[in-house]
């Protein structure tokens, strides 16, 4: 397997990991062709519905003999085949922990029906008794202690709702790409890596279009596999990672290294606060430093100034 790691491949999910004998991966995470109309590079993306859901038992089964047992597999889908895909996981033997709704801005406009503003992303394991929940690396500041300064508050902070707050990765974003039509957010998927894998883990994404799940897998210190049926998403997703090399500069400017820094930039949106407003009020300071340091699960000590520093060096 190791000559697998760290690549991304071209070809068809199904073909190429049926060729594989053992289970590999720590972490899937899917972001299918919804079967909407969308414009692919090398799929059409509007097939007959019951082929469409015969192959999503197909990729879902051969998604299901790469995973270990002690594995997490995520699922990102739309409204129209949601109820499929729950009783296809059903069928193979997986176990929901989450259903879980992306509620994002800048929604799909329609003219005789609710815009459409949300998509489902379903949270499986093979083993309910065994496997990676990384709480710390989600946790939030509570209204109890944000707000109301309860002392009875859990210093830890809050798991998160099962319903997530964060934009679609719009045209006018410094984040997009420009090349693919349905790039997803780093931020959440930095959220599903850092919660149900470990450093050193193997990340799987079957279908990595513009390569947002390696990009979130290799700053997190996680390995990597993407398969994709386009050469020329393969080849751009490629060139996506090489810019990642940068983290060199990054590391030496703020003083703290590539995963510190990709917390970080994860930590700011889920706070719900502005870094000038962290940054202008010392008793929020501490509490996001101390949030920090939990997302870091406290392998090392964090003092205000410092996290201040490097806030103010992500922000300018």
């Amino acid at each position: 397997m190791q000559e697998l790691l760290n690549k991304i491949i071209c070809g068809d999910c199904i073909e190429t990991l049926s060729k594989i004998d053992q289970p590999f991966a720590d972490l899937i995470f899917s972001d299918p062709p919804f079967n909407i109309g969308y414009k692919y590079d090398k799929y059409h993306d509007k097939v007959e519905r019951n082929n469409y859901i015969a192959w999503t038992k197909d990729w879902m089964t051969a998604c299901k003999k790469v995973l270990k047992p002690t594995g997490s597999f995520y699922i990102a889908i739309g409204d129209d085949y949601a109820a499929n895909v729950k009783v296809i996981a059903d069928e193979l033997g997986f176990v929901m922990r989450n259903w879980i709704i992306w509620h994002y801005t800048f929604g799909q406009q329609t003219k005789d029906k609710f815009a459409r503003s949300h998509t489902h992303i379903f949270y499986f394991v093979n083993n309910p008794k065994n496997f990676i929940f990384n709480d710390f690396a989600v946790r939030v500041p509570s209204d109890r202690q944000m707000i109301y300064a309860d002392k009875r508050a859990n210093p830890a902070g809050k798991i998160p709702d099962d319903v997530w707050e964060d934009s679609r990765v719009c045209g006018t974003f410094k984040e997009r790409t420009g090349w693919h039509p349905c790039q997803m957010p780093e931020q959440l998927l930095m959220r599903i890596v850092a919660a149900s894998s470990n450093a050193g883990d193997c990340v799987l994404d079957p279908f990595v279009g513009s390569g947002t799940a390696a990009v979130a897998a290799r700053k997190l210190r996680r390995s990597y596999v993407g398969i994709e049926i386009s050469a020329d998403y393969v080849k751009k997703a490629k060139q996506r990672l090489e810019q990642l090399d940068a983290r060199a500069s990054i590391e030496k400017e703020h003083k703290l290294n590539i995963v510190e820094i990709s917390e970080l930039k994860r930590l700011i949106p889920d706070i719900g606060y502005p870094p000038k407003q962290v940054l202008s009020n010392n008793d929020l300071l501490e509490l996001f430093t101390s949030q920090f340091a939990i997302r870091m699960n406290n392998q090392k000590q964090y003092v205000s100034s410092e996290i201040a520093t490097a806030l103010k060096g992500i922000t300018d």
